[in-house]
């Protein structure tokens, strides 16, 4: 068996640049389009739990009795998704109807008025669900009467 130097040279340092430089030009997109399916796939999963948190708190205070505050019910939404109740908000408004058809009512910061709920009262429930990384946040209006 002969061995030729002009046979068993090998590869230059060039080459193998060149080489290094091909693989990486074709492997480097893969990785990155990888990465950007993996992490939109989590916020996907993250967005459609927090949507489902949202339009089951809604769905609590909706069939909930009539009274000032809901903020029990849509806290329990978050506690069964396994969530912390700091992951949820409530705030409130309720309808001051107009003199006459003819005048339209207007909308008040609060609860109720004066912190009793009467006959008739029609309020505005918004909730609002917080991914527990605080990435992704959606609300939701409820209202609510007794009429």
């Amino acid at each position: 068996m002969r061995t030729d130097a002009t046979t068993d040279r090998g590869n230059t340092l060039v080459e193998v640049i060149v080489a290094v430089t091909l693989i990486a030009v074709a492997v480097v997109p893969m990785m990155v389009a990888s990465w950007t399916l993996v992490r939109s796939s989590s916020q996907g999963r993250v967005r459609a739990r927090v949507e489902t948190v949202l339009g089951n708190a809604a769905d609590r205070v909706n069939r909930a009795p009539e009274q000032c505050d809901y903020a029990i019910y849509a806290q329990a939404a978050v506690l069964a998704e396994g969530w912390s109740t700091s992951q949820v908000s409530a705030t409130y408004e309720w309808f001051e109807p107009g003199a006459s058809a003819q005048v339209q009512g207007i909308w008040h910061a609060g609860a109720c008025p004066d912190g009793v709920r009467p006959d008739g009262l029609v309020q505005r429930v918004d909730i609002q669900v917080t991914s527990p990384d605080g990435a992704v946040s959606k609300s939701i209006q409820v209202v609510k009467s007794d009429v």
